[in-house]
């Protein structure tokens, strides 16, 4: 039985955890996470990747513990591999991800979350927070790193040493969530539909979906080299993009005074 649900329509894709009831992964959950951030990224249809939860009470609540109780050493080494490479093959793909966070968000959930570019979450939704601790052990899905960036390394030693959990409110005061929506936000929509209607904004014809994947790839891969490659990196990607039909149609569009009409290529 299949670990998540995929839809794709108006060039969005949804990847939907769906493993009642907290939305925990497993190595298989990870495999299909894997290939469909794969196949997402190798469909040209496909401008935007958003990741939820299933139902309204869980985003994800981590890593499955029964499967890690009576996994060996050499299992949980090699799992916590596949999940580092599944979570940076997304963070790496040239294409906007948004987190929706409907619920609890915590361990490897919020590792998850992070791999994304933008996290909105729903107010009162749930708790968020990294308490590996707890287990004995520190979150190794790339929290360590990932909130590092975020929030600084005293602030994420704090939170994960503690193993505190903070409100979406919190988290996004801490710069850990992009936005937190409530009912004006979200003006009678349901929490999935109002993310599905702000991704699509990034979409054709509205946005230049390729200039919008580039411009994540140059501050990912930039942010972790030295300044001078990075510049080397965005001067690359911008020369890509002065090569697309985009471009073109940004910069004719500009100068007759229209509104461009892009269509991702």
């Amino acid at each position: 039985m299949s670990k998540i649900r995929v839809d794709v329509r108006d060039g969005v894709c949804v990847i939907e955890l769906n493993d009642p009831p907290a939305n925990t992964y497993s190595y298989e959950m990870m495999q299909e996470i894997d290939v469909a951030v794969l196949a997402a990224r190798m469909d040209s249809g496909v401008h935007v990747i958003v990741f939820r939860g299933a139902g309204d009470k869980f985003f994800c609540a981590g890593a499955n513990i029964g499967m890690l109780k009576d996994a060996d050493p050499d299992f949980k080494y090699y799992f916590c591999l596949h999940a580092n490479e599944t979570l940076t093959r997304l963070e790496q793909t040239p294409k906007l991800v948004i987190g929706a966070l409907n619920g609890h968000t915590v361990g490897g959930g919020l590792e998850v979350a992070l791999a994304a570019d933008i996290r909105i979450a729903k107010k009162d939704a749930g708790k968020i927070g990294l308490p590996e601790v707890a287990l004995g052990v520190l979150p190794g899905t790339g929290g360590t790193q990932r909130l590092a960036r975020l929030v600084g390394k005293a602030r994420a030693i704090e939170l994960m040493a503690t193993g505190r959990l903070l409100s979406m409110d919190e988290a996004k005061t801490l710069g850990i969530v992009t936005e937190v929506w409530g009912e004006a936000e979200l003006q009678a929509r349901s929490f999935p539909d109002a993310v599905l209607d702000y991704a699509r904004q990034f979409t054709p014809p509205n946005k230049a979906s390729r200039a919008v994947g580039r411009m994540k790839r140059a501050v990912q891969s930039g942010a972790e080299a030295g300044f001078l490659e990075g510049l080397s990196i965005e001067r690359e990607l911008q020369q890509l993009l002065f090569q697309s039909d985009d471009a073109k149609e940004g910069i004719a569009a500009s100068v007759e005074k229209r509104k461009p009409q892009f269509r991702g290529r």
